[in-house]
């Protein structure tokens, strides 16, 4: 009777950690986005508590920082991520990577806030110029890496694994900072805050806002991707999720300065950096946040990676799930 006992007691110790466990990971949204004013929205709506707010009893979030895209990619792929705030680069790479089945773009966040910045002191005043140089970008194969050798190529130039003359490096935001204040590097082409501070450098150019390049100078600079498993079983979490991000770029909208002033201190938490006030106003000029797709932008990106050689064709017709976001939309207040 004893041992009977005993192991009910352990079926019933098994059944409930299995439980729980199940019940935990049900419990998890885990959300990954980088530490870049272009990624105010999810900054902002962590720190405010909007999100959590908005997901209730329902979900516990759990926020991890990467640095460039690429690597939160390679994290969603390998299934440490739910919902992720990505350039449109990555997104396409990992749509494309996965034959459509891990991930679909759900919102836009941001568009606008990139540059190719060039150090003013090497004669380098149109496109030409950038022949011998040595450019950075944030890494291979995300969205301002993307930028700068199709904006090369347009131009006549290849990169020096293509037998050209142009020198691209990936480097993090930090380095590309330090090593263009050391003369290592002739420019960079990267997104805010980074190419701010680069602008406040002595003598430092902007030779391209990308913004100049895209109609009506629009161009997804964040988007958000949710994974396929999240929006089959867990759709409501993405929708609410998406209610409160509407939300935070209507704030931002309205208390541009005060968003400002929080964002940096964000960054400042992130990463242990503050970005001078005048920076900060310069790059938050040059950005807009809302939920808009560009969907004709997304497509042109996904063509410029296909024609570096990025990525293999494959038909991008599916990448944008619209769904949650029109029922986001239809839920918010007016």
């Amino acid at each position: 009777m004893e041992g009977t006992l005993r192991r009910i007691g352990y079926a019933a110790i098994a059944v409930f950690a299995c439980a729980t466990a199940a019940a935990d990971a049900a419990e998890r949204l885990r959300v990954g986005y980088f530490p870049n004013l272009t990624h105010a929205v999810p900054i902002l709506g962590l720190r405010q508590g909007r999100f959590a707010q908005a997901l209730g009893d329902d979900a516990v979030i759990e926020p991890r920082v990467f640095n460039a895209g690429p690597a939160a990619m390679e994290a969603l792929l390998a299934g440490e991520l739910d919902l992720a705030y990505l350039g449109p680069g990555p997104a396409i790479t990992g749509f494309v990577r996965s034959k459509g089945r891990a991930l679909r773009i759900v919102a836009g966040a941001a568009s606008g806030g990139a540059s190719l910045v060039v150090r003013g002191d090497r004669g380098i005043a149109a496109a030409k110029d950038l022949a011998g140089r040595r450019l950075a970008s944030p890494q291979i194969g995300n969205t301002q890496d993307v930028a700068l050798r199709i904006f090369l190529r347009e131009h006549g130039l290849q990169t020096r694994e293509r037998g050209g003359p142009v020198s691209v490096l990936p480097l993090a935001g930090p380095e590309i900072l330090m090593l263009f204040r050391k003369g290592e590097i002739d420019g960079a082409w990267t997104p805010e805050p980074w190419a701010a501070l680069l602008r406040r450098e002595r003598g430092a150019l902007e030779l391209v806002d990308e913004r100049a390049l895209w109609p009506q100078g629009k161009f997804p600079t964040t988007v958000v991707v949710a994974t396929r498993q999240l929006l089959l079983e867990r759709p409501m979490l993405v929708e609410r999720w998406l209610r409160a991000q509407i939300d935070v770029s209507r704030w931002i909208a309205a208390h541009a300065a005060e968003a400002r002033a929080e964002v940096n201190a964000g960054l400042r938490d992130l990463t242990t950096r503050d970005i001078p006030v005048e920076a900060a106003a310069d790059a938050w000029s040059r950005l807009a946040f809302g939920e808009e797709i560009l969907g004709e932008a997304l497509a042109k990106l996904a063509g410029d990676a296909q024609a570096l050689g990025y990525l293999p064709s494959y038909d991008v017709a599916g990448l944008v799930d619209r769904a949650p976001l029109e029922r986001a939309l239809a839920a918010a207040p007016p």
